[in-house]
């Protein structure tokens, strides 16, 4: 099931909202969420619930070692029987048919059963690591309800794509929360939002880049690959971000309050300012859990060098069991190596738009990396947007009219990859903070009405469009 479906919107989502506000008692309605978030992976993994069952016992049970355990070396035993097992399930469902496959090419005679790759497993693992983590470290209470703690793996706004909560961010909210009506109406909102991301922008941004990658590569010349990459970078975006919106809104509806997990990435003037504002809850997941364990910038140059290949390694290789992520991951360690030791103090005295469009250069071609899993397609991609080949668009767009759709889209997300929304907001909350009551009024009904506008908006989009399901589902 995805949030962007009329299943959800008008059957999972009301029964679960009213079924919630219809129990009085805090563990009642945690009963509830745990209840439908299963019940929302059962939908399209029955078989994988156990899975993630499983490992969430594996957590409970090594987090009771942990906060039991009196000597750290014991302490430490259940730290890493807990790391082990749950970094060892997640290799096995993810990555070993792939090391299979690349040690077969190599000659060795090896033969694995094609296993399937379990949806949102890299999101829930890395979840469970940072309780286990935390717990050895001190930083959060040993949770003693293996009910409890499977709510926080499992709970079903953040279960498949992320953000990747930490648990210290809901300890308190899970049995303290108080729900209100203002956070009722602002997680609907949000949601709204992030559901228009995906179904208006995300799915039609992405015709342009569909059709080039898809379509004959004599037909189009170096200006339409890199619009294409441009349209791969607006989907990208407004699915991944639009699905962390959805997530905090629904959270919020519920009393959770997750962090943001996107800043307005395309507005960077830095690959480093890039990813301080992208996918912020797996930056600073791999900062604090791989790169400061491993010394971080604390140690020489040259072992410091390493440890952020390592880590933008890893970076590219969570993302999915392909080459070109590990390529990808490691483009973006050598850029950032690059603005560490000398190419930052340039860029700070550069012009603002010329640091945006440095930013955008290297990103536009890191998302071809990432999109492209063929190398030969990669290539040729690449080739095409350094060849300087004419672009015949008369003849292009009257031969394809689909593709007039998706520059207009694209040209709209444009537009919403800056902060328009945040610009409108502190607009009218100057405009209306000392306007009459009757006028404030009347602004909060007009923006219900255009929330609900939009919500129609989308349920048409849904109900037009074919199967699309959100990019990071995939990893």
């Amino acid at each position: 099931m995805v949030f962007s479906s009329l299943s959800f919107l008008y059957a999972f989502l009301p029964l679960c909202a009213l079924s919630y506000y219809a129990c009085a008692g805090r563990r009642w309605r945690n009963g509830v969420l745990l209840a439908f978030s299963l019940a929302f992976y059962a939908w399209g993994e029955p078989k994988n619930v156990a899975l993630m069952l499983l490992a969430s016992l594996a957590a409970y049970l090594c987090g009771l070692g942990i906060g039991r355990s009196k000597k750290k070396s014991a302490r430490k035993a259940w730290l890493v029987l807990g790391v082990a097992l749950l970094a060892g399930n997640l290799f096995v469902f993810k990555y070993l048919n792939f090391f299979c496959g690349n040690l077969r090419v190599l000659g060795v005679p090896l033969s694995v059963k094609e296993i399937a790759l379990p949806i949102g497993i890299s999101f829930y693992t890395f979840q469970i690591l940072s309780y286990v983590i935390d717990l050895y470290r001190g930083e959060i209470q040993v949770q003693k309800n293996y009910f409890y703690l499977t709510l926080y793996v499992s709970f079903f706004p953040q279960l498949i794509a992320g953000p990747i909560v930490r648990y210290q961010t809901i300890e308190e909210e899970i049995l303290t929360r108080r729900e209100t009506l203002e956070d009722v109406a602002a997680g609907l909102k949000r949601f709204l939002t992030g559901l228009a991301k995906k179904v208006i922008l995300a799915n039609n941004t992405a015709l342009v880049a569909e059709t080039v990658y898809g379509g004959d590569p004599a037909l189009y010349g170096t200006a339409l690959y890199w619009v294409a990459a441009l349209s791969y970078a607006l989907q990208i975006y407004f699915d991944f971000s639009g699905y962390s919106d959805m997530a905090i809104g629904l959270g919020r509806m519920f009393g959770f309050h997750f962090l943001e997990n996107f800043n307005y990435p395309y507005t960077a003037l830095s690959i480093t300012d890039f990813w301080r504002r992208w996918h912020i809850s797996l930056s600073t997941w791999f900062r604090d859990y791989i790169y400061i364990p491993l010394g971080g910038n604390r140690v020489g140059k040259p072992r410091w060098v390493l440890n952020l290949l390592i880590v933008w390694g890893l970076t590219g290789f969570w993302h999915g069991a392909q080459w070109n992520f590990v390529l990808w991951g490691l483009y973006y360690g050598a850029i950032l190596l690059l603005e560490k030791l000398f190419l930052g103090r340039y860029l700070d005295k550069c012009p603002q738009g010329v640091r945006w469009l440095y930013t955008m250069f290297f990103v536009l071609i890191g998302w071809v990396l990432f999109d492209l899993t063929d190398f030969r397609q990669m290539a040729g991609a690449l080739a095409m947007m350094f060849r300087f080949a004419p672009t015949d668009f008369a003849g292009m767009l009257a031969a394809d009219t689909s593709l007039v759709m998706g520059l207009l889209y694209m040209a709209l997300g444009l537009v919403f990859s800056f902060p328009v929304g945040r610009w409108l907001g502190q607009w009218k909350a100057k405009g209306l903070g000392r306007a009459p009551g009757l006028v404030r009024a009347g602004a909060a009904a007009a923006e219900n009405l255009f929330y609900l506008g939009l919500l129609g908006l989308c349920v048409v989009y849904i109900i037009s469009a074919t199967y699309n399901p959100f990019i990071y589902f995939r990893f």
